[in-house]
C-alpha cells in the first residue's frame, strides 16, 4: 500500500520517522476499536468492569495472588487506590482476600475460583494476539517494543519515561 510522502520539514522526516508516526496514528484507533469489541463474558457483564479493573485482574490471572502493596507497585498507583478496587471487586465476589500465612496482618488478594474461567476467557484473545505478534521477535526486540509503548504512554500523558 503506497501513501503520499509528507512535504513538511518536521524533524525525523528524512529517516522515516514521520512515515512510522503516520502509520501508528492510523493503526492505534483501529486497535483500540477492536479491543473494545472483545465481548465481556456473560458471567462478568453485570459487574460493570472498567479498564482499571482489567489491569488488576490481568496481574492476578497471569502472576497469581499477591498483596495490595504488590499490586499497587505493579499498577503504579497508591495502595489506597488498589484497596478501593479490591474492596469493590471483593464485594461483587470477583476477588477473594485471605490471610497471609507468613504474616497474618497482611491479606493476599486472588481471583475467586468461580470467576477464574470467565476472566481467563475474557483476557485470552488479547493474550493470544500479543503472543502471536511478539513470538517472531528476539527477547531484545520484544523489550524494545514494550519500552517504546511505555515511552509513548509517558509522552502522551506528559510524563517523563522511566
Amino acid at each position: 500500500m503506497s501513501r503520499p510522502k509528507a512535504h513538511d520539514a518536521a524533524e525525523g522526516s528524512e529517516n522515516g520517522v514521520d512515515d512510522a508516526v503516520r502509520d501508528l496514528l492510523l493503526l492505534m484507533p483501529r486497535m483500540v476499536g477492536r479491543v473494545k469489541k472483545i465481548p465481556v463474558p456473560e458471567a462478568l457483564q453485570s459487574f460493570a468492569l472498567a479498564p482499571r479493573h482489567l489491569s488488576l485482574l490481568s496481574y492476578l490471572l497471569f502472576d497469581g495472588p499477591m498483596t495490595v502493596n504488590e499490586l499497587a507497585a505493579r499498577l503504579q498507583v497508591a495502595p489506597t487506590t488498589v484497596s478501593l478496587l479490591v474492596g469493590d471487586l471483593s464485594r461483587q465476589g470477583i476477588l477473594e482476600r485471605r490471610e497471609d500465612q507468613a504474616d497474618r496482618r497482611r491479606r493476599i488478594i486472588g481471583i475467586a475460583a468461580d470467576q477464574q474461567p470467565a476472566i481467563a476467557a475474557w483476557l485470552a484473545p488479547g493474550a493470544a494476539a500479543w503472543r502471536k505478534a511478539l513470538a517472531p521477535l528476539t527477547p531484545d526486540q520484544r523489550q524494545l517494543f514494550v519500552d517504546t509503548l511505555l515511552a509513548y504512554e509517558a509522552a502522551v500523558s506528559g510524563q517523563e519515561p522511566g
